[in-house]
């Protein structure tokens, strides 16, 4: 059996990404062939702004502008984005403003994001079309005759679009590779993989390079100039399945009564030199992408999983945090350095709950100190939390899918992620050390990557409130502050409606994004964040990495980077993760959708998690999963959609379906090429 799939770790963000998208949001009808209108030029009016930004297509078939600059995003109507697609770089006119904020026209692309999209072929002779579903685009590409190639009706295949309409009736394209038939399960994530524009092989000299450094292993001189923490007891705690482990922690006891966190970092920095191919490289991935079934690494094996992951009983470089906190849990001092270390111990998550329950596992038979070490690095870890609590920052709670697939690769179980004190003990230390990185920048003046959350939007607060008020509970009318949300997440603790209250909280939040400015982190009600934890997989960590070891090296040369290149290094690490994380959500939920696909006809509890005008989606009680009872389905009356009151009433029954209703539903449609489950009510 194939290992379950893997979440981030370590990284207080991806709890505000959970949620974001459900797995059962249709999408809009569209004709075949069709973009959503041409995409001429239009003459500029005088005294009309015109911005230029990267567009982000909504549900609805609309888009945003975010702009390059620190304007307001821009409102772009469906039937104003000519032949823009999601992902564009684009030139938008300022027209007007409404309430959503300033509106716009799109009047010029000035650079695609998708020279190649991925989908299911349609057509029996002579010419085809393609459903792009990966990326979700919201258009359908035109194959002529000559360019459907191998590809048969139902395959799934990579189409090279050649002509996006801009002047002609909409995009068309040729079929460049056939990844396999719709039905299978390992060629609907490689779909994904590919559609997202995922790389999986790295070029030869990269892997070259890698392979030659992992062969050299550490020198001695590789070792001058470090805190030498190989007789300390460090370990690493990971999921079950991960490859790589790039931090581990330690704990020592001061005379004082003080107690010192190591937070140990893999030095990625000391072997992927800025400039090199392989620094190349992993800037332009950005980010690991972890899939339901597959790690498509930043850095080649030969570094993430070897070299710089921090295995037992091996000599392994690092850069280091060293926190102390005083017998009050009160952070007292920090100090970093570069070290060498040799892990004690590899935990899983639930070996070093274990431990912490005060059974017995292999690890503490053979090290009878392992179990005070877990429980003191707890005790510390809860009082960093309580702290964050104390000023206000979010502690999400929500459930997490843990998807079991078999040898084939295919669903074999979808089951609710128990979220243990182990894994709050990671967090709470990783968040402690970016928290102190950040703060020796500001102090410092070193220029740096912060990671920033800003304030929610209005609009989607309003609709927060609206559903609070449904629950009778109270939510600010103005400029709520992260304890408003942390007290009204407390006050559904255990109630049926927690999970609704607490999605709708995650969707009136922000995205976290990166910044060469601080801007404080609304989630975390932190006055500087950034990310440091994790450079195996995220290029913006390394980023950090090279300023914090050049200023160890002489303070001078941390502030002598580019920044320009910053700049440019943040829009593009904030894009490559949101096109991960939509990539893994996809991944998932195309998993969710085949595991529906053999309970067909079954029946299931569940509650009303959202309403619209076209029905009502349910979240199942037994696994985490969403569908839709279309309003058509509901026989007996006609049913309009009650926007305020958050619910589908009949007009003539008055028969209603709420927000928080309790149901029993049946399984009725799975659309695996949409991602979505329909139901009908029992």
């Amino acid at each position: 059996m194939r290992p379950e799939v893997r979440g981030r770790r370590g990284d207080p963000d991806h709890a505000h990404r959970r949620g974001e998208t459900s797995l059962t949001r249709g999408r809009r009808s569209r004709g075949r062939g069709r973009s959503r209108g041409r995409g001429r030029s239009r003459s500029r009016p005088r005294g009309r702004r015109r911005i230029n930004g990267r567009l982000q297509r909504i549900e609805s078939g609309a888009a945003f502008v975010i702009p390059d600059e620190g304007d307001e995003d821009i409102f772009v109507r469906a039937r104003d984005l000519g032949s823009a697609v999601d992902g564009d770089r684009v030139t938008v006119r300022i027209d007007d403003r409404g309430r959503r904020g300033p509106r716009g026209i799109v009047i010029e692309i000035l650079d695609r994001a998708h020279s190649h999209v991925v989908g299911v072929f349609h057509g029996e002779r002579g010419h085809g079309w393609l459903d792009a579903t990966r990326p979700k685009l919201g258009i359908d590409v035109l194959i002529p005759a000559r360019g459907r190639g191998a590809a048969e009706s139902g395959d799934l295949v990579v189409v090279e679009v050649t002509d996006w309409g801009e002047e002609g009736p909409g995009p068309a394209g040729r079929v460049e590779r056939v990844l396999g038939p719709s039905g299978d399960s390992a060629a609907a994530v490689l779909a994904i993989q590919v559609g997202y524009g995922i790389p999986d092989a790295f070029p030869e000299a990269v892997e070259e390079a890698a392979t030659a450094l992992a062969a050299r292993g550490i020198r001695p001189a590789d070792l001058e100039g470090r805190v030498d923490c190989r007789r300390d007891r460090v370990v690493t705690i990971d999921p079950a399945d991960a490859r790589d482990h790039d931090d581990a922690i330690s704990i020592e006891r001061l005379p004082d009564g003080a107690r010192r966190i190591g937070i140990h970092i893999a030095d990625v920095s000391h072997y992927v030199r800025e400039g090199d191919g392989l620094d190349a490289e992993a800037w332009e991935r950005g980010t690991s992408v972890y899939l339901v079934d597959r790690v498509l690494p930043m850095l080649p094996h030969a570094l993430s999983s070897d070299l710089c992951s921090l295995v037992p009983g091996e000599d392994r470089l690092t850069l280091a945090a060293f926190l102390t906190v005083d017998r009050r849990g009160t952070l007292r001092g920090t100090r970093f350095a570069r070290a060498v270390i040799r892990s004690a111990h590899r935990l899983s998550y639930e070996e070093a709950q274990e431990a912490l329950d005060g059974e017995t596992t292999p690890a503490t038979e053979r090290d009878t100190g392992l179990r005070e070490d877990l429980r003191a690095l707890l005790e510390v870890s809860r009082g960093f939390r309580d702290r964050r609590r104390a000023r206000g920052s979010l502690d999400f709670d929500l459930p997490e899918s843990r998807i079991v697939l078999d040898e084939e690769g295919a669903p074999i179980d979808v089951r609710r992620r128990e979220r243990l004190d182990s894994h709050r003990l990671i967090e709470d230390l990783m968040i402690a050390a970016n928290e102190a990185v950040a703060s020796w920048a500001i102090e410092e003046g070193v220029p740096a990557l912060y990671r920033i959350h800003e304030e929610p939007n209005p609009e989607k607060l309003d609709t927060l409130r609206l559903l609070a008020g449904e629950f009778g509970l109270s939510f600010p009318q103005r400029n709520p502050r992260p304890r408003d949300f942390q007290r009204l997440l407390d006050a559904v603790k255990g109630r049926v409606e927690e999970p609704i209250i607490s999605v709708q909280v995650l969707r009136s939040l922000a995205k976290a994004r990166y910044e060469t400015r601080n801007e404080g982190h609304f989630g975390l009600a932190s006055p500087a964040y950034l990310h440091f934890t994790s450079p195996i997989r995220r290029y913006p960590d390394l980023v950090l990495h090279r300023q914090l070891a050049r200023w160890l090296a002489g303070p001078a040369r941390a502030r002598e980077i580019s920044g320009e290149w910053l700049s440019a290094t943040a829009r593009h690490a904030s894009a490559r993760e949101e096109n991960a994380a939509r990539a893994e959500r996809d991944s998932v939920e195309l998993k969710k959708v085949e595991f529906m696909e053999r309970h067909v006809g079954d029946h299931f509890d569940g509650t009303i998690s959202a309403t619209a005008r076209f029905g009502f989606f349910v979240r199942l009680d037994a696994v985490d999963i969403e569908g839709l009872v279309h309003v058509s389905r509901l026989a007996g009356d006609h049913y309009v959609h009650d926007r305020t009151k958050h619910a589908l009433r009949g007009r003539r029954t008055r028969r209603s379906y709420r927000l928080g209703d309790a149901v029993e539903v049946q399984v009725a449609r799975v659309d695996r090429e949409a991602l979505r489950v329909d139901f009908d009510l029992v």
